[in-house]
Formats: structure tokens, C-alpha cells, sequence
């Protein structure tokens, strides 16, 4: 195929389409340490809460920016203004993130093992 499909959908994808996702670094004060090594490395863009794999969140598709879905609930679905840029938004404009996983059974989600045997025995 020529084109970029969705893998949800399975409809083309145009650049248009994309949106920049917008994290907001922590502002912490220890500058030697790098990035990649700290625990918390981003905060919501609204509420400065610590982003982690625990925490849902959401993107505000008029800014980029992550917010909490706390912050979505509480803050934003009140007035429907992106607390970023002021710009009106609506239900389609928060797009929740799927949270990670750590790589353990306790990651929230609901996983079933099967095991399978032979058919036919002799």
C-alpha cells in the first residue's frame, strides 16, 4: 500500500492529522542528575501534579499539553476553555492517554492465562 493507514480505522492518515504532544519537565533544581535516570520526570501542564504510569492523563488537542484526567474532570469540563491557550474546546478535543505498564500482573488491567494441552492422546 502507498499510504499510511491507521491502525485503527484503517483509513489513511494525513499530516494534518497528527498533533504535538506537549510534556511539561519538572522544574527541579538538581541539573547534574539526567533525565532519563530521575523517578518524576513530568508534571500536568495545569496542575503541577507528578506524571507517572499510575496517573491517568489526557491530551488537550487545541494546546498538545498533558494534563491529568483529575485536572479534565475537576478543572477543564466546567468552562470547556483550554486553561493553556483560552481557546473553546469540546469532548473531542481530550484525548486520554492509555496508561504503561510496569510489566507486572498489577498493572490495572484485567489479563487471563489459558493453557492449552494435547488433543488427542495416545
Amino acid at each position: 500500500d502507498e499510504k499510511v493507514r491507521c491502525p485503527m480505522s484503517g483509513r489513511p492518515i494525513k499530516l494534518k492529522d497528527f498533533i504535538d504532544v506537549k510534556f511539561t519537565p519538572i522544574n527541579d533544581r538538581d541539573s547534574k542528575t539526567a533525565l532519563i535516570s530521575k523517578e518524576a520526570r513530568y508534571v500536568c501542564a495545569v496542575t503541577n501534579d507528578v506524571l507517572g504510569n499510575s496517573v491517568p492523563c489526557a491530551v488537550l488537542k487545541t494546546s498538545g499539553s498533558v494534563v491529568t484526567m483529575e485536572c479534565v474532570e475537576k478543572l477543564i469540563k466546567k468552562d470547556m476553555l483550554d486553561p493553556i491557550n483560552g481557546k473553546k474546546m469540546t469532548d473531542k478535543d481530550i484525548l486520554p492517554l492509555q496508561r504503561g505498564s510496569s510489566g507486572y500482573s498489577a498493572s490495572g488491567h484485567t489479563l487471563e492465562g489459558k493453557k492449552y494441552g494435547p488433543s488427542v492422546m495416545a
